[in-house]
């Protein structure tokens, strides 16, 4: 019997597969290499980097970039402990509110969907300005110093509610919601136990970016907080990086190469990527199912 699979295709087409394993080899090289010369980097001494640039491996091996961001561990690893609190429980409760917001917004029931919809992308168009945001959030809503706003302020992306209610649409089956409102499952119930396990992939992949988004946030601890248990470690290396550009200025005299200064932004870059690229793996082949998830029908 003749296989007229897809692998059985691409089994008599083994110059199709050298193809697409070569180009897929040649971008993995392209998004690898930077990440290379980015740690080889951080190992150099400043004045190898200055003098010869960047390279694959250390030229002048040197751990003076992380003996200055470490100068203080303590200060670090509570930037470490706010971050990690803030992105797991800001993702977790963004996926939530998000796709309940997208549940809601794609059932018929509710009169003014179309209404809400266009509320919430008027959004993404037009901004009320800062000082009335600072305003907001600080006089009215009273949450500075507080991890509710370096939770809540960051928390909806409005393409990201969007992009959920049109997985929802297309992924959970209408007749299966009417099915479960005839055996008396409430709309709670119907969200807690058919949507949200229906919708896996596509909350695993907006939960990377939010992760993300989370994870590199400095903006908010910088302008909300000015409390040092409160400090996140991206807005703690970004005032270690401002110190450096400070100091340099101050002191013209002296060689740029007496302080780790492009070290720094390496290292720096280093120890803020390395909790994701440790967690990116467990969660791709999530994240690959709700990029693909749709393409193929059937």
């Amino acid at each position: 019997m003749k296989d007229t699979s897809v692998k059985g295709k691409l089994n008599a087409s083994p110059g199709f597969a050298v193809i697409s394993y070569t180009l897929v080899g040649v971008i993995a090289a392209v998004c690898l290499i930077p990440f290379i010369v980015l740690v080889a980097g951080s190992f150099s001494s400043e004045s190898s980097v200055l003098r010869d640039g960047f390279w694959f491996w250390p030229r002048e091996l040197s751990l003076d970039a992380y003996r200055f961001i470490f100068r203080y561990p303590g200060d670090v690893l509570s930037g470490y402990k706010v971050s990690i609190i803030v992105t797991g429980i800001g993702t977790a409760v963004s996926l939530f509110i998000s796709t309940m917001a997208a549940f809601v917004l794609c059932r018929k029931e509710v009169k003014y969907r179309n209404g809400l919809s266009f509320f919430l992308f008027f959004t993404t168009l037009f901004s009320g300005g800062l000082a009335p945001f600072y305003i907001w959030i600080s006089k009215n809503l009273h949450m500075q110093n507080t991890y509710l706003v370096l939770i809540l302020t960051p928390m909806f992306n409005v393409m990201y509610i969007l992009i959920l209610r049109a997985f929802i649409r297309g992924s959970v089956p209408e007749p299966l919601i009417e099915s479960a409102k005839i055996d008396g499952a409430g709309d709670m119930r119907i969200f807690l136990q058919m949507v949200l396990p229906l919708s896996k992939p596509a909350l695993a992949s907006i939960g990377v970016f939010t992760a993300l988004a989370y994870w590199n946030d400095w903006w908010t601890a910088m302008m909300f907080t000015n409390k040092e248990y409160l400090v996140t470690l991206q807005y703690l290396l970004y005032k270690m990086l401002s110190s450096i550009n400070m100091s340099g200025a101050m002191a013209q005299h002296i060689q740029s190469a007496d302080q780790p200064k492009e070290t720094f932004k390496l290292a720096m870059t280093v120890i803020a990527t390395g909790p994701i690229v440790l967690v990116f793996p467990f969660v791709q082949k999530y994240f690959v199912s709700g990029i693909t998830i749709g393409a193929v029908k059937g």
